[in-house]
């Protein structure tokens, strides 16, 4: 079986790859997200091959959606196609095109200038319909993730601390696995959704999609990034189950936090009016916190509590006090954040992105006087050596419920754009008439 998986191998490596290739974009003018001072006369795009384009191959248009281009020109280069515009206003554009490569496959793409003004990002060309419940699902199952593998691992490395009966030690790299693999293979998914809703392509042609406008992005290299770290906690999860070396669990863990920050770097503390690296700090905090304590619960109520009988007291104990820690390090870096990005109290209950975070300030709050009774009534009874209460466990599992739920509205927030800053007009000078 090996020999033969051995020859497959050889097989398609030894299989020359040029002949399914398909044409590659290497070059545009303007260039992608290129702010130009003046209007330029023609849109060119340039192949690594010889490629044919119909009148209608690439269309520029305004960010009302005004088409502003004609029909496109033959070259003397097979490689090249251009287009002419008419002469541009100050704005942003979106360019879509189209052609047709030598092995018979369209290959489609997007990309955005601006002129004397900030081009959009391409996941805001003109076209893209924006965020929809599919990605707010993605986005959710994605902090889950996050919070199955980061919470998880701080709690074992944190709380449960020394050695865990061996079926509490499987599910606990169970859930952590899953959470690693999930921030993955979630990540992949956001990706792809967000790159087709910007192509605005059907699936079949969006196989053939040209991507590198968004992999230019912020959140196309935190995307990048990300993965890659995902894919190393992974690897050292893996090694310390092989092995039986929880050490490595260490730099798995900083990874995985580390890491997290990508969607801090790529998201609304980054490029909202107003942000700073106190803002992307503080929703890093924000986002951390909240996974290790979503993440810690489950694996109090899922695996000590089910597994290790004679672990439950110490592990509640302990994790009571982190997760005073991390509360308040969440409402801490919230309450910044909601001053930040709500210029006006009104906003929370008059635009869509106050309205979700009403709904997840009636969570959290709901979260907060579930871990204050079980901080100051039931942690102080275990101290005095009360026994555990019978109803401990499913109230762990509905404190757990509350803070997914606290994720799902975070997901929404994440793909919702917050109310503009107010904006200051100069003072109007007074003349006196005159005599």
């Amino acid at each position: 079986m090996k020999r033969a998986l051995l020859a497959m191998t050889a097989l398609a490596l030894a299989s020359p790859a040029s002949a399914w290739a398909h044409a590659t974009l290497v070059q545009t003018k303007p260039a992608f997200a290129q702010r130009v001072e003046t209007s330029p006369g023609q849109v060119l795009l340039r192949f690594d091959q010889s490629v044919e384009a119909l009148p209608n191959a690439i269309t520029v248009y305004t960010s009302k959606g005004r088409v502003v281009s004609g029909q496109t020109k033959p070259n003397a280069d097979p490689r090249v196609v251009t287009v002419p515009v008419q002469k541009l206003e100050r704005g942003g554009y979106t360019v879509r095109w189209r052609v047709t490569s030598a092995d018979s496959h369209t290959v489609s793409g997007v990309f955005t200038f601006g002129v004397r003004h900030r081009a959009p990002p391409a996941t805001a060309a003109f076209g893209a319909a924006g965020p929809g419940t599919a990605e707010h699902v993605v986005r959710w199952l994605y902090f889950l993730a996050l919070a199955l593998v980061a919470g998880g691992l701080g709690f074992r490395l944190l709380i449960a601390r020394g050695p865990l009966p061996p079926a509490a030690e499987r599910r606990f790299y169970r859930l952590a696995g899953l959470g690693a693999v999930g921030a993955i293979e979630v990540g992949v998914l956001a990706f792809l959704l967000r790159a087709e809703d910007a192509l605005q392509l059907p699936f079949g042609n969006f196989l053939y999609g040209d991507l590198s406008p968004l992999a230019k992005m912020r959140f196309g290299v935190a995307f990048v990034a990300m993965t890659l770290g995902f894919v190393l906690v992974s690897a050292l999860m893996f090694l310390a189950w092989l092995t039986d070396r929880p050490v490595l669990l260490w730099p798995a863990f900083v990874v995985s936090v580390v890491f997290a920050a990508g969607l801090s770097f790529s998201g609304h503390s980054a490029s909202d009016a107003g942000h700073s690296w106190l803002s992307e700090l503080a929703d890093w905090a924000h986002l951390s916190a909240a996974a290790l304590w979503v993440g810690g619960l489950v694996q109090l109520a899922f695996v000590v509590w089910p597994l290790a009988p004679e672990l439950r007291r110490d592990a509640f104990l302990r994790f009571s006090r982190l997760a005073t820690v991390l509360i308040a390090v969440l409402l801490s870096a919230g309450i910044y954040l909601s001053v930040l990005r709500l210029p006006r109290v009104s906003d929370l209950w008059t635009v869509g992105y106050g309205q979700v975070l009403l709904v997840k300030l009636g969570l959290v709050s709901l979260a907060l006087l579930w871990g204050a009774a079980h901080h100051f009534v039931v942690r102080p009874a275990l101290e005095r050596g009360a026994p555990l209460f019978g109803g401990l466990p499913r109230s762990l599992i509905g404190e757990s419920a509350v803070g997914m739920a606290i994720l799902l509205a975070a997901a929404v927030l994440v793909e919702s754009n917050p109310p503009p800053q107010p904006t200051t007009s100069p003072p109007v000078a007074l003349h006196a008439p005159a005599p």
